[in-house]
């Protein structure tokens, strides 16, 4: 429910910006955006969404790019552009006292992807998506860069990697899966490309889909110049293709088929292995992103229990990138792997803190949820994803980090020692003993975080062959 001044102010706006004297109808907070706030609502018969960041204040830098001023403008210079991109109305202006935000024409169709992906009423969509995403891609990145606001930030691949490392470092995880996927990144760094206008987020969850395919293209914030192949890859990233892992662009296709339709939309044809890099750079910029949420948590800058949520979600990116890896290692990446879940444990005497967690999913799950609606609902479903977390963690925790140190005194290693090893290439994925270790590692950690991932079944999958 929203605070009765916030719709007062929004009224004002509204009044000041279309120039006629309406009410505020239907006013709500849609679902997700751990970075915005976007409200819906109707006036004057339109029908309407302000963007604004949270609270009314300013947005996290961590998650975006540009001012949100240079990001309407963006947006406005897209749709002159031919861009699906929803109509731009007005920026917030200090005196607005709502923060800094836009107001933009709301387009109808379903963002969600679990809604989309694989149901009937979408069928027709999803046939045509790779072909538009292709070709929205393709104008996005021949827009002049002439025309673009001037905060625009311009990278170039090396120093985005090195910052990319540099952000892994600060954040005192110790992950060797992303030790070696850094390491690769740097022995596999492309040639300079041509520069363009980048989307930077451009995936499932922020396309509007209607039963057409793409009615609008969203959440600008992320808007750089850079690498081309960067977008074209960024979409295929494994945490963008929801439940079907199978399907590595978007969800919805095949990769091949994908860059051939960018190119013959007019977008530059893209060397496979350049749009390799980009891949592997995105899957762990991604990690590192979760990394950053939790850390944004800890400062107080922003406490949603969503944040820690999604700072879990690293593990979903180590057996990604492990997955990705396996075509490179030959016959190392094929030897069978003993996974051995963990069978539940039997309590007796007093109360488990497993058997109290457990007790809280049901009564979240039975009394909360069911009565819950719109971004309660939403923050109830979290609830009890971070509830299983940590209820999986209390039951199977320990018997995972006793086999954890069991296999890395069998190897004769620290952890980080492992870490620096793959670091500095003294360490290699090719040795089956440590592959193992790091493949076990991933599954156990996954399975505790996100054990419905589409993710661990596809690599339970793959290393439990003969």
């Amino acid at each position: 429910m929203s605070d009765p001044a916030f719709e007062t102010q929004l009224a004002a706006f509204c009044a000041r910006l279309l120039g006629e004297d309406a009410e505020i109808a239907g006013l709500r907070r849609l679902t997700g955006g751990a970075n915005m706030e976007s409200w819906g609502f109707d006036y004057g018969g339109r029908e309407l969404v302000l963007r604004r960041a949270p609270g009314s204040g300013e947005r996290s830098d961590e998650l975006a790019r540009i001012s949100m001023e240079s990001e309407a403008q963006l947006i406005a210079l897209a749709c002159d552009r031919d861009i699906a991109a929803p109509p731009m109305l007005g920026i917030l202006e200090p005196d607005d006292g709502m923060g800094q935000g836009y107001l933009m024409a709301r387009i109808a169709g379903e963002t969600l992807p679990h809604k989309i992906l694989g149901r009937p009423e979408f069928a027709n969509a999803e046939k045509m998506l790779a072909g538009q995403c292709a070709a929205e891609l393709a104008k996005i990145h021949a827009v002049p860069l002439d025309r673009l606001p001037a905060d625009i930030p311009r990278d170039e691949t090396a120093a985005v990697l090195a910052e990319l490392g540099q952000r892994y470092r600060n954040s005192g995880a110790t992950i060797p899966v992303f030790d070696h996927a850094l390491r690769w990144l740097e022995d596999h760094l492309p040639a300079p490309g041509e520069p363009r206008l980048l989307h930077g987020d451009f995936r499932m969850g922020n396309l509007m889909i209607d039963g057409n395919g793409i009615a609008a293209i969203l959440d600008w914030e992320l808007a750089h110049i850079g690498d081309p192949a960067q977008d074209l890859a960024y979409i295929c990233t494994p945490s963008w293709r929801f439940t079907r892992h199978d399907r590595p662009v978007g969800g919805f296709a095949e990769i091949e088929p994908f860059l051939a339709a960018y190119a013959e939309a007019g977008g530059a044809p893209v060397d496979r292995a350049r749009f390799d890099f980009w891949l592997v750079y995105s899957m762990l910029w991604w990690g590192v992103c979760c990394l950053g949420m939790t850390e944004i948590w800890r400062s107080g800058r922003d406490r949603s229990l969503e944040r820690v949520v999604i700072g879990r979600r690293v593990s979903e990116v180590e057996v990604d990138l492990l997955l990705l890896f396996d075509p490179m290692l030959g016959e190392s990446a094929s030897r069978t792997l003993e996974w051995r879940p963990p069978a539940p444990l039997a309590h007796d005497g007093e109360t488990h803190a497993g058997e109290l967690l457990e007790a809280l999913i049901g009564w979240n799950s039975d009394e909360v949820i069911p009565n819950a609606g719109g971004r309660g609902l939403f923050q109830a479903r979290v609830a009890k994803n971070a509830m299983g977390m940590l209820q999986r963690e209390s039951e199977f925790g320990p018997v995972f980090a006793a086999r954890r140190q069991e296999r890395l005194d069998g190897l004769g290693l620290t952890v980080d020692g492992l870490r620096q090893g793959l670091a500095d290439g003294s360490l290699s994925l090719a040795d089956p003993a440590l592959l193992a270790h790091l493949r076990l590692t991933a599954l156990e950690r996954l399975s505790i975080d996100q054990p419905k991932y589409p993710g661990l079944a596809a690599a339970l999958e793959q290393w439990s062959r003969s």
